[in-house]
């Protein structure tokens, strides 16, 4: 569902500030620093994890402010809000329609996908980067997702934490291990069901402007992971992690035309097989779930030229709700019905 309504309290640079967007694109323009990301950044924390920048909660209050911010929106008839509090500023809080909700619950909601100029290098980067792409991607087409990934991750964690101390308890361990293993295999599955069936879509996208990826799931490969554990526990100990499981997984992605992975593709093609990445699976996602996800697009039109930009502008044409940020109006030149904000440091005007 689009956000109708966007409301912020001490979240970055604003105090308080109120948008109420369209249905179609929502466009952002002002000078650098003004915070136009922030909002983005807002809209973002509507679902699990923590947002397009990855920041600590209490990286996202206000300078000046108690400590605490809250992000809520309006979704029609839904409302949906996140925060923290000044007595917690480390603990995320989640509210549906005025009820206490778990973090995870939100991804019942929202589907958000976003694109920043700090994922540009995302193929020839790390490969956790490229997991956590691959997860927002796998969560907006499984909600379950988060509550496996959450599960899994506490239960490596406190592995890690047991295999540092001697003597080992044996009946906790092979719980862990067990814990992981039935999370790791639901986690595995979720991600191979996402990139199989994205794979599909990108084999028959549009010929356009944006190169086409093909994409497969590298690393582990479900093997039985309580015995690799239970193997593996002195080279874990050794290690300070462990070193099988689906933590290991890594997304690759070629230039389907070229057959050239994408970390050797050139600047230009890489922002182009991503942008045409982030495409299909909204096509993906309209699909499955009978609705566009929210796309979150920072500072994209600036960095394309005049013809990928027109094609961008095509592709998303009536495909949801679509957030784009730039300096200047004129690189949304050739967008017709649109919701249109100026942002200056702390105000959001209506243009």
């Amino acid at each position: 569902m689009p956000v109708t309504r966007l409301i912020l309290t001490d979240f970055r640079s604003y105090a308080w500030a109120s948008v109420e967007p369209g249905s179609s694109f929502v466009l952002l323009f002002g000078e650098n620093g003004a915070g136009k990301t922030n909002l983005l950044e807002a809209v973002s924390m509507l679902t699990p994890g923590r947002g397009l920048r990855g920041a600590a909660l209490s990286e996202m209050a206000r300078q000046g402010g108690d400590g605490a911010w809250a992000a809520a929106a309006e979704l029609g008839e839904v409302a949906v809000g996140t925060g923290t509090l000044p007595s917690a500023p480390q603990r995320r809080q989640v509210r549906v329609n005025g009820t206490a909700a778990s973090v995870n619950s939100l991804s019942e909601w929202l589907s958000i996908l976003w694109l920043t100029p700090a994922m540009d290098r995302l193929f020839s980067g790390s490969s956790g980067e490229r997991r956590r792409f691959l997860d927002r991607l796998v969560l907006a087409l499984e909600p379950g997702h988060a509550h496996h990934s959450t599960r899994y991750d506490a239960a490596m964690r406190a592995r890690n934490k047991l295999l540092a101390e001697e003597p080992w308890d044996e009946a906790w361990l092979a719980s862990l291990e067990m814990a992981m293993a039935e999370h790791g295999t639901e986690i595995a599955g979720a991600r191979a069901r996402t990139v199989a069936a994205l794979d599909d879509q990108l084999a028959i996208a549009p010929e356009d402007e944006f190169a086409r990826a093909a994409i497969a799931l590298e690393g582990w490969d479900k093997a039985d992971l309580p015995a690799a554990l239970q193997a593996n526990r002195a080279r874990d100990a050794a290690a300070g992690r462990a070193t099988e499981g689906p933590h290991r997984q890594d997304l690759a992605v070629l230039h389907r035309a070229k057959q050239m992975p994408a970390a050797q593709s050139s600047t230009g093609e890489q922002k182009a097989l991503l942008l045409g990445l982030i495409l299909a699976h909204a096509e993906l996602v309209s699909e499955r779930r009978g609705e566009p996800p929210i796309l979150l697009l920072d500072e994209v039109a600036a960095h394309l030229d005049p013809k990928r930009r027109a094609a961008l502008f095509a592709r998303l044409e009536g495909r949801g709700q679509v957030w784009l940020t730039g300096t200047e109006a004129a690189l949304f030149d050739g967008i017709g019905e649109a919701s249109r904000f100026l942002v200056q440091r702390g105000q959001i005007t209506p243009a």
